[in-house]
């Protein structure tokens, strides 16, 4: 799938999210190349359980500048009005919210798919949530303050620099990660709530690995690098300057491009639960991860997991060998263990063992 490719039949086009303030995100679609890593953030976006998008390159690559545009292009969700973890239903609401303002319990409304940034010096009560001290000191009621995990449920989690992040930052996202549900135990407090959303981090190899348990998280993983040939960087140019000088005139035909991508997503979602896996695909993932030497079988099963969403976002009715092979790089490179001896990467084994074993 080619995320700069419209596809014609997509309907209805829908209004895309706009900040209320200020100008749109640079949109997702006039972003120029870059296809594995729009490729990669759209399939979470049809398969959230894939697991996240680990974005790792230069400089001054669109990085960032993706995950932004993606908050506008992701589709809406149901949510009880004023919950603040977003939950689809009333009884999901935690208990420690009945009292929250503005919370509508017998109400649902559509609201924009959350995508939080997770700021690098955050605190651990910012992230997790904590004592509200404000309620505490005016009521003495000991009330709970949500974090960043309760607001990023049902949703994305944007790091930047994810490479640089704190550990002890790094062991709580481990365990959220693993368990779906965020759990506060003091300041008297004992709060429990659901934290299931799609990470997503971006970081410069240059300054620093990533913790393998973190690394492990990430359901999919690409490199890029900036463009090397003049045609596009003068794309690059001329798209970002008519965004910035020109907005009025340069939004309209890219945001109708967005709305028409998110309606594949959407009915990419409905087909996704209509493919048919044969057991040659199966036999496929595991061959190409006993190759790989791929530690235990998360590899396999996220292989599986993005090579379905690619074929739904085709409109396949049947998983095939060519579906795995497309997303095979960004879901196995980074679950390699290195070899001092083979300086071409992670990326250039795996297509090698993807040739070798899937010709």
């Amino acid at each position: 799938m080619n995320a700069n490719t419209v596809p014609q039949s997509a309907s209805p086009i829908r209004k895309l999210n706009i900040k209320k303030s200020g100008r749109a995100p640079f949109p997702f679609s006039a972003i120029v190349g870059q296809d594995d890593m729009k490729t990669a953030l759209i399939l979470t976006a049809i398969d959230p359980s894939i697991g996240g998008v680990l974005v790792f390159g230069d400089r001054g690559t669109g990085k960032s500048t993706a995950v932004r545009a993606l908050a506008a292009l992701l589709p809406e969700i149901d949510a009880v009005d004023g919950c603040p973890v977003n939950s689809a239903r009333p009884e999901q609401c935690p208990e420690w919210a009945k009292d929250w303002p503005g919370l509508s319990r017998n109400t649902l409304v559509r609201k924009p798919t959350p995508v939080i940034d997770l700021p690098l010096g955050a605190s651990e009560d910012r992230v997790t949530g904590a004592l509200d001290i404000e309620r505490a000191i005016a009521k003495g009621e000991k009330s709970f303050q949500p974090g960043l995990l309760a607001r990023a449920n049902r949703g994305y989690l944007y790091i930047d620099e994810v490479n640089l992040l704190e550990d002890h930052l790094v062991d709580l996202l481990l365990d959220v990660a693993q368990s779906g549900e965020n759990v506060v135990e003091r300041d008297g407090l004992s709060i429990r709530h659901a934290a299931r959303f799609v990470l997503v981090g971006s970081g410069n190899p240059e300054e620093g690995d990533l913790r393998p348990q973190l690394l492990d998280r990430f359901g999919l993983s690409v490199e890029i690098t900036s463009p090397k040939d003049i045609d596009s960087r003068v794309e690059v140019i001329k798209r970002r300057d008519a965004y910035e000088t020109a907005y009025d005139r340069f939004m309209p035909e890219w945001q109708r491009k967005d709305a028409q991508l998110r309606a594949t997503i959407l009915k990419a979602r409905d087909q996704l639960s209509l493919i048919t896996t044969p057991n040659t695909a199966l036999h496929d993932c595991a061959a190409l991860c006993i190759a790989l030497g791929s530690d235990g079988v998360r590899g396999e099963l996220t292989l599986l997991r993005a090579a379905r969403a690619f074929a739904a976002s085709e409109g396949a009715d049947t998983l095939e060998r060519s579906h795995l092979k497309r997303v095979a790089t960004m879901a196995l490179s980074h679950r390699l263990r290195r070899d001092p001896l083979d300086e071409a990467g992670s990326s250039a084994r795996v297509q090698r063992v993807v040739h070798e074993i899937l010709p």
